[in-house]
């Protein structure tokens, strides 16, 4: 399989109309376009009876001490952990391109609805929604996409991978509030072929050169 985007290149920047926030000089950080990558992909195998989509970001610091925090600046030796933007199933068979965007165009306060979205897909729990589990302003479920928004404070610029899998079932066994690990559970033994593509991000004025 084969997997592009005519939002940004394999490897290179994801634009801010993309992001879920941007570099603001007094701020540090403001909210962005959040609108959701053009994908498309090819020569997926013939068997195939629907497709995923799965956007991470595997650069997250794993301790939470430093991020975003005045006079530090979060080390590259720290372990980093998973991040899932988004996750997207039961796409139909002929589908072979999503629009920027189709699901996301702007930042939804306390989340998108979920999990049924456009011609009979549907999307998991991103992990924003424990992000801002605890603020009173944002809380809530978020399903779907929204973008990039790493520590603005962080050493090294953050990889968005977004993955498409063609399976060989129509719909994924999951329900309700499912998150991304539920998804890639899921697909276990269902995967027939899969492709990637990357996108770097970061909100650190200083690796900007700002």
């Amino acid at each position: 399989m084969k997997l592009i985007s005519e939002s940004f290149t394999d490897q290179g920047n994801i634009p801010e109309r993309n992001a879920f926030a941007k570099p603001d000089g007094q701020t540090h950080v403001a909210l962005a376009g959040n609108a959701n990558p053009h994908l498309a992909w090819s020569d997926a195998p013939a068997a195939t009876q629907s497709f995923v989509v799965i956007c991470h970001d595997p650069d997250v610091p794993s301790k939470p001490d430093d991020v975003n925090q005045e006079g530090r600046e979060i080390p590259d030796t720290l372990p980093r952990v998973d991040f899932f933007h988004w996750v997207l199933i039961d796409i139909p068979a002929h589908t072979t391109k999503i629009a920027e965007g189709a699901y996301s165009n702007g930042i939804t306060p306390r989340g998108k609805a979920g999990p049924h979205a456009l011609d009979g897909t549907r999307q998991g729990l991103n992990d924003y929604t424990g992000w801002f589990a605890s603020d009173r302003d944002m809380n809530g479920d978020y399903f779907g996409y929204d973008g990039p928004c790493p520590p603005w404070n962080d050493s090294i610029p953050h990889r968005y991978v977004f993955t498409v899998y063609a399976l060989d079932v129509q719909e994924l066994a999951v329900d309700g509030r499912f998150t991304g690990k539920d998804v890639l559970d899921a697909m276990q033994g269902h995967i027939l072929a899969q492709a990637s593509i990357t996108g770097i991000y970061t909100l650190n004025r200083r690796l900007i050169g700002a």
